[in-house]
C-alpha cells in the first residue's frame, strides 16, 4: 500500500482499507480491522481484536486495543470496537473489554478526544461527544450521547453519564448523572440543567423549564431522589416530559446512586 509508510509494521493479516493512511512507525497487529479514510498519524499501535470504521483520525502516540489494566485478564480475543468520524489527540489509549461484562470496549461516532485520555475496558460511548484532555475513564463506564467533558476529569468504575450531561472540569465522579445535568466538583455534585444543550437539541422553551423545575423539586424535597421519582403524586406535572421521564427511569435504575446536589 502505497499511503502504508515504509518504517510501519502492518500485519499481513490486518485487514486495512485501501484509503487507510498509516503514518511512521505505526504498529498495526494481525486482528485489526480499519475502515476507509482513516488516519494513523505516527507512532501510533493498534493491537489486539480491534475494529475501527471510517474516517477516523490518531495523533501521535495512540495506544489501541491494549490489553486491559485488569488482573482478570488472561489474554481472552475480548475486542475494541471505534465507529466513525472519531478523533483521538496525541497520547490517547483505549483498552479492549473483559469478560465480565460484554467482552468489548465500545465508541460510537463523532466524538473528540483530547490527549491523554484514558478509556478503560468495558466502557461504552456514545456519540458526538467531547473529551477535554486527560481525562480518565475508569473499567465498565457509560457514556450516552453529546456528552462533554472537562480537562483532567476523572470518572470512577460503573459510573454512567446520561446524555447531553456537561461536567466540568477537575471533577471527580464516583455517582451516576441523569441526562441533561451538569456536575462538577470533587467529588462531583449536580449544579443544575445543560440548558444550552438541551436548545441544540431542539428542546422547547415549556419542556426545558419543565426539565429545571423537576430538578429543583426534587433538590428540594425532604426525600430521596429514588422515592421523589417513585411518588406518583410528585411525578404527576411531569408525566408527559420526556426528558423528565428518561431522567427518573435513570434514578430508579442506578445501582451506585446519582451526584448529590449543589451543597
Amino acid at each position: 500500500m502505497s499511503n502504508v509508510h515504509p518504517t510501519a509494521l502492518v500485519d499481513k493479516n490486518a485487514k486495512i482499507h485501501e484509503t487507510v493512511q498509516i503514518g511512521p512507525f505505526c504498529i498495526v497487529g494481525p486482528n485489526v480491522e480499519i475502515g476507509p479514510g482513516t488516519v494513523l498519524h505516527s507512532h501510533i499501535v493498534v493491537d489486539g481484536h480491534t475494529t475501527i470504521g471510517e474516517n477516523n483520525k490518531f495523533f501521535q502516540g495512540c495506544s489501541i486495543g491494549a490489553p486491559p489494566q485488569d488482573n482478570s485478564y488472561k489474554g481472552e480475543p475480548t475486542k475494541t470496537i471505534i465507529g466513525n468520524n472519531n478523533t483521538f489527540r496525541e497520547y490517547c489509549s483505549v483498552h479492549r473489554g473483559t469478560l465480565k461484562e460484554n467482552l468489548e470496549t465500545k465508541i460510537g461516532d463523532n466524538s473528540l478526544f483530547m490527549a491523554y485520555v484514558h478509556i478503560g475496558h468495558d466502557v461504552v460511548i456514545g456519540n458526538n461527544c467531547t473529551v477535554a484532555n486527560s481525562t480518565n475513564f475508569a473499567g465498565h463506564v457509560k457514556i450516552g450521547d453529546r456528552v462533554i467533558i472537562g480537562g483532567g476529569s476523572q470518572i470512577q468504575q460503573f459510573v454512567s453519564l446520561g446524555r447531553g450531561s456537561y461536567i466540568g472540569g477537575a471533577s471527580a465522579l464516583d455517582r451516576d448523572i441523569p441526562s441533561f445535568c451538569t456536575a462538577m466538583g470533587n467529588r462531583a455534585y449536580l449544579k443544575g440543567i445543560n440548558i444550552i444543550g438541551m436548545k441544540r437539541q431542539g428542546y422547547s422553551k415549556q419542556e426545558i423549564s419543565e426539565v429545571v423545575d423537576f430538578l429543583r423539586t426534587m433538590e428540594t424535597a425532604n426525600i430521596s431522589p429514588r422515592s421523589f421519582v417513585e411518588n406518583a403524586e410528585l411525578m404527576a406535572e411531569y408525566k408527559d416530559n420526556r426528558v423528565v421521564i428518561e431522567m427518573a427511569d435513570q434514578i430508579r435504575k442506578t445501582e451506585i446512586g446519582i451526584a448529590p446536589f449543589n451543597p
